[in-house]
């Protein structure tokens, strides 16, 4: 990871935080500011960079990633020590938050493609209740590994969201990922967006915005 994630103040009291991570090739301002418009005044935006790597998946050209992806095949090895790597920055920059004195449960994060993947990798494997996850076009990575690896709470709020004419992380494995995750997962909403590419759109922004709101009201 970058040493300077990209982070938007709250613009009132700071009382919730909110961890993006941007997908395979992007930096934390690809995201930032769309974020920023979606949240609440007392939420800071946290949007880190990903440390630039050779990448298989792109005939080992460097670009920034949050781990080595080898190939976009449901049963192809994983890069699982950078996986588990990533996943103990992510804790570390959650753990942060809550030093700096929010609650764990005011903690939501999320992130889009890789960084999705990530996100809901390391709010699975996160010991602390934390507000929820927002995972986009995205899957479980090392899924072999659960539900053994979940330390997370069974009801941790997980938004899931996926455009069914994506070419690059297809549908069905979004759909894949959200039938695993409730076999053991309580607390699941997967939304299916037509027409969709591998990006974002303005409903699924709009999805987004109302799970935020629910997530990490303000305090009373």
């Amino acid at each position: 990871m970058e040493p300077n994630p990209v982070i938007i103040a709250a613009t009132a009291k700071h009382t919730a935080s909110l961890i993006f991570l941007h997908g395979l090739g992007d930096t934390g301002h690809g995201w930032a500011r769309t974020i920023a418009d979606i949240r609440g005044p007392h939420v800071k935006v946290i949007c880190p960079t990903a440390s630039t790597m050779p990448v298989t998946l792109n005939a080992g050209f460097r670009m920034p990633s949050w781990f080595d992806l080898r190939t976009l095949d449901a049963t192809a090895p994983e890069d699982e020590e950078g996986i588990e790597r990533a996943t103990a920055l992510m804790h570390e920059l959650i753990t942060n938050e809550i030093k700096s004195g929010i609650r764990p449960d005011r903690v939501l994060v999320g992130g889009f493609s890789q960084g999705g993947a990530l996100a809901l990798h390391s709010a699975l494997t996160y010991p602390s209740p934390l507000a929820g996850v927002i995972a986009l076009s995205c899957w479980l990575p090392r899924h072999a590994h659960f539900p053994e690896e979940v330390k997370a709470p069974l009801d941790l709020p997980i938004f899931q969201a996926h455009g069914d004419c994506d070419p690059v992380v297809q549908f069905k494995w979004g759909q894949m990922t959200a039938s695993f995750l409730k076999t053991f997962m309580k607390n699941i909403e997967f939304n299916t967006y037509q027409g969709l590419s591998h990006s974002s759109s303005e409903a699924e922004l709009k999805d987004m915005r109302a799970f935020i709101e629910r997530t990490l009201p303000p305090l009373k």
